[in-house]
């Protein structure tokens, strides 16, 4: 490969190595792993979004999970093979995926005790009827009848997945679902031929690989998705696991496709809290033992692996003969194909946040992604052509936060000339903060793939300049993304320095050893872990990965007596922590945060500040002082307005998007996604644009994202 044209297969000849699973060949070692994404049953929507990724390098696309059966459904969002809608999504997407030269395989599901009885009205069946914390439901123990009728049901969706055109099946044997709850002694209990013991518990994934393997025949790739560590307690320890895989092997498995943790962990799997890469070493250990028994079966190793060089990294190893990554395909499409070409710096990377991918899964909302607001969307918001005719009219973005950064994307793309204007010193808004925090380094690649991605387009950035609407009177449109100040509240008293949360991220050294933060919100929360561990730099840098690894087994992995850098207080009124993160990442937040030494009260009123800290009531009523040195304020957020009242002073057209037009409820999500529709409609609006929306010979004047507005 080393005189392979291509940049990238030359830096990283492990990952871009063809390679075979079964009878399927493969053009490279990075496989799209399963998503479920709530949009299934729309089958032009589910064509589109992986026909883009196909056509953007993924050499295999692991589908989201087809339930075998209704009983195996994980809600109303989820397909059931041989179904109607399962049809006609089939349909479309082997049709729009093989157009694009891409690979597809077919996720085999059942949910066992994960599934809800209010879905079909079934009551949910598992190995034994123990309590679902998921499901919140006691399920019912399979009987011998149940049992038969579930392999038949495998074995008939692999088949009619063969019929179909699909090039190869998944069994889905992990996280906690049906198949890996045989496997488990913390899910089965049974002293039967399903279990008991080691030997009985491989019996029914053992049985499901033979009835799918039956159905399609010796030559048709089966991939098994195997546990390799569910991290719940009283579950099967690692032997158990290599001795499954090993019996996988033999019985015919193309493939061992190896999952971490279940729904009930306490551990961390898929946060941005996690190292990356830091689960590849049990697919390692699975593999290594694998070849110990002379089985060379291929090992497809996962978790918080978001680039192609750090795939690279674990293949070269030999800890793994493959390497999933899911949610870096949600992030940039074209992850494989950029990365080939030798143009990382234009890569997307996943972020690890969960927040508009993982968290909406688990309930019925679409499945998109926070800095690809386009996935999911791609029927609604096709790819734009580039380079293109540019249009002639101008148009000023105002703030390069996420909403900003977004919208002068999206108007570039579609033509027009943009520039961008910052009032800080670099573009990215929050993220700048963010960036920071333990856990949330990845931040700093978003901004990263703006300050390349911007300019490609034709974005002029001007950063360090606060414009006024006497500045932007050229322009034909506006957008404001001014963001948003921090919510300032006035604490009566002295003796204690007071800071809002900007001021303290941009400048921890300043800051003395006992520090009380006021708010429990997710700014709060990221503070307190910025501030706990205290590397106190003058310029504030993103955590290194062996600070990571090391800050996660302190944190998660292997807790002991805490020590913390800061005596840090977290205080909110309200009764809960961390309100507005995610449910996938709020408990491994608040987790990192009390084994790091970081105390957290909720319930609490403040009276006034007096010399040596804060004097506040409890829950209960009681007076009592806080001792702190300093407070900071990070009790929420107000817009920043001053730009949008100006530019309607003036009359000068303009839209509203992210933090400037609503502070309630603000989150990153949001602001990409607003950006994504103020620049598409604000693009279609200008003066020669290919598609344009209705407006009167005026034009639009200032308003929020959205529809055009005269």
């Amino acid at each position: 490969m080393a005189s392979d044209p291509r940049p990238g297969v030359r830096q990283y000849p492990h990952a871009f190595a063809p390679g075979r699973i079964g009878s399927m060949g493969l053009p490279h070692r990075i496989v799209m792993g399963s998503m479920h994404l709530n949009f299934e049953t729309d089958a032009a929507a589910l064509a589109a979004f992986y026909a883009e990724r196909a056509a953007g390098g993924a050499g295999l696309i692991v589908t989201g999970g087809v339930a075998v059966n209704r009983a195996g459904s994980g809600g109303h969002t989820y397909l059931v093979s041989g179904e109607p809608a399962y049809l006609r999504a089939a349909e479309a997407v082997l049709g729009a995926v093989h157009d694009a030269g891409g690979r597809i395989a077919l996720q085999l599901f059942h949910a066992g005790r994960y599934a809800f009885p209010g879905t079909y009205g079934l009551l949910p069946l598992a190995p034994s009827a123990l309590w679902s914390g998921f499901a919140r439901t006691v399920p019912q123990a399979m009987d011998e009848t149940q049992i038969r009728a579930t392999l038949a049901d495998f074995a008939a969706a692999a088949a009619q997945a063969r019929t179909l055109g699909f090039d190869a099946v998944e069994i889905m044997g992990s996280e906690g679902y049906l198949v890996n709850q045989f496997a488990s002694p913390a899910a089965n209990q049974r002293e039967d031929t399903w279990g008991g013991d080691a030997s009985r518990r491989r019996a029914f994934p053992l049985a499901v690989l033979a009835a799918v393997r039956g159905a399609v025949g010796k030559d048709f790739p089966v991939i098994f998705r195997m546990s390799g560590a569910d991290l719940v307690e009283g579950s099967a320890p690692p032997e158990e696991y290599a001795a499954l895989a090993e019996a996988l092997a033999a019985a015919g498995a193309a493939a061992l496709a190896i999952g971490i943790g279940w729904h009930e962990s306490r551990t961390p799997t898929v946060q941005s809290l996690v190292p990356h890469g830091s689960w590849l070493g049990v697919a390692a250990g699975i593999r290594a033992h694998l070849h110990s028994r002379g089985h060379r079966v291929p090992v497809i190793g996962s978790n918080r692996v978001n680039s192609v060089a750090q795939a690279d990294a674990a293949l070269a190893s030999g800890g793994a003969d493959y390497v999933s990554m899911a949610r870096p395909f949600l992030a940039d499409p074209r992850l494989v194909a950029k990365t080939e070409a030798g143009r990382e710096d234009l890569v997307n990377t996943c972020i690890g946040c969960n927040e508009a991918c993982i968290d909406r899964s688990l309930g019925t909302d679409r499945v998109s992604c926070l800095v690809n607001p386009r996935a999911g969307r791609e029927t609604e918001f096709p790819p734009p052509s580039f380079p293109h005719r540019r249009i002639g009219t101008e148009v000023a973005v105002a703030g390069a936060g996420p909403a900003g950064m977004q919208a002068a994307a999206t108007l570039a793309a579609a033509g027009a000339r943009v520039q961008l204007f910052e009032a800080g010193p670099g573009i990215g808004g929050q993220f700048r903060l963010a960036q920071v925090v333990p856990g949330k380094s990845d931040f700093a690649q978003t901004i990263r793939y703006f300050a390349s991605e911007l300019p490609r387009l034709g974005v002029r950035i001007h950063t360090g300049v606060a414009v006024t609407a006497a500045d932007l009177g050229s322009f034909a449109h506006v957008v404001d993304a001014s963001g948003v100040l921090p919510r300032i509240v006035a604490l009566p008293g002295t003796g204690v320095p007071v800071l809002d949360y900007r001021s303290a991220f941009e400048d921890p050294g300043a800051l003395p050893h006992r520090v009380a933060i006021l708010g429990g919100g997710g700014i709060a929360v990221d503070l307190a872990h910025f501030l706990v561990h205290g590397k106190g730099t003058a310029v504030p840098v993103p955590e290194s990965d062996a600070e990571a690894t090391a800050r996660f087994r302190r944190e998660h992995l292997d807790p002991g007596p805490p020590c913390p850098a800061r005596e840090i207080t977290v205080l909110r009124r309200g009764p809960s922590m961390g309100r507005g993160i995610g449910p996938s990442t709020r408990w491994a937040a608040l987790q990192a945060l009390r084994n790091a030494g970081v105390e957290l009260r909720t319930g609490i009123s403040y009276r006034e500040l007096v010399p040596g800290g804060l004097l506040i009531d409890g829950p209960d009523g009681e007076a009592e002082l806080l001792a702190a040195d300093a407070v900071v304020i990070a009790a929420g957020q107000v817009e920043n307005t001053r730009l949008q009242e100006d530019l309607k002073e003036a009359g000068i057209p303009c839209t509203v998007v992210g933090g400037a037009l609503a502070a309630a409820g603000l989150n990153a999500v949001r602001a990409f996604r607003e950006g994504l529709e103020a620049g598409t409609a604000v693009a279609a609006s200008l003066p020669g644009a290919a598609y344009r929306q209705g407006r009167d010979a005026e034009g639009p004047r200032c308003r929020s994202s959205g529809t055009l507005q005269s």
